[in-house]
């Protein structure tokens, strides 16, 4: 936000280090609430800095984010469209074009896990079919693999093994949480969907991981809760999470067995890790 948009000009110490007032501090937070309501970051610059006709500038911004949910409504017919068209070079197009525009995190909130909703809600309904998410999953599996190819260039923090729980098929949510907590200095082992669970603590073993994530939307099983979860949790020494709507449905016995419930919040989850795992 410095160096490109001129938003903080913090003093620097004669080694270069920036130095940063609390005026600056409650800048940033400013600029992260409007981020939130969806305005880019290009254009947060001009709300935030004194104007010399503040009625005007009030206005325009008060109209700015009157208009931010029809923007996204707009964003999520594209990509569902382009979903149901099956057409990868309008599906391509959309995402790039929001993406360069709206934070990663941002775009995540208001796009991907919504249409993410939408096309479950579309197989339920008997409206679309099971093609339509598997072709939008293989979609982000390629965007999210080539960003993690680049974080993965980079150094690494505390590694996690992420997988989702047996019988569990959709691993959208599990693949945003994974390229979240990569850019949040997490190094991540992916194994996808359907895992047994009795063969993670082998990748424990072989890993050397400091935390386990599983995910699941649906309602785990009896067998899961009362035999498979527990045996992961006493044969590993690490913490095991469970993120997901599953883990706000069986909280309670999460939480019974030593297990982690982190909901289904990602932001919220990594702020959960951290403390736990210790890396603030």
């Amino acid at each position: 936000w410095e160096r490109r948009y001129g938003l903080l000009v913090p003093h620097r110490t004669p080694k270069g280090h920036r130095l940063y007032t609390q005026e600056d501090i409650d800048l940033v937070h400013q600029a992260v609430e409007l981020l939130n309501k969806g305005i880019s970051i290009s254009q947060v610059k001009n709300h935030l800095l004194p104007s010399k006709e503040p009625k005007k500038k009030k206005t325009t911004t008060a109209s700015t984010v009157e208009q931010l949910p029809n923007i996204w409504v707009q964003y999520q017919q594209r990509i569902l469209n382009a979903v149901v068209r099956f057409d990868s070079n309008a599906l391509i197009n959309t995402y790039n074009e929001v993406l360069a525009i709206y934070p990663l995190d941002i775009v995540t909130t208001y796009l991907i896990l919504p249409i993410s909703r939408k096309l479950g809600d579309r197989w339920l309904d008997e409206v679309g079919t099971i093609a339509e998410e598997h072709f939008f999953t293989q979609f982000l599996r390629n965007k999210i693999g080539a960003r993690f190819h680049h974080q993965h260039l980079k150094p690494q923090g505390p590694k996690i093994i992420a997988a989702c729980f047996p019988d569990e098929l959709h691993e959208i949510g599990l693949l945003i949480f994974c390229l979240a907590a990569s850019e949040h200095g997490y190094e991540i082992v992916t194994l996808g969907c359907d895992l047994p669970l009795s063969e993670l603590a082998l990748v424990v073993k072989q890993t050397g991981a400091s935390g386990i994530l599983l995910s699941a939307t649906n309602k785990l099983s009896e067998k899961t809760l009362e035999k498979d979860l527990p045996d992961l949790v006493n044969s590993v020494n690490i913490p095991v999470f469970v993120g997901g709507k599953a883990s706000v449905t069986h909280c309670d016995e999460i939480i019974a067995m030593g297990a982690e419930p982190l909901g289904h919040d990602i932001q919220h989850a990594l702020k959960e890790i951290d403390l736990v795992l210790g890396n603030e």
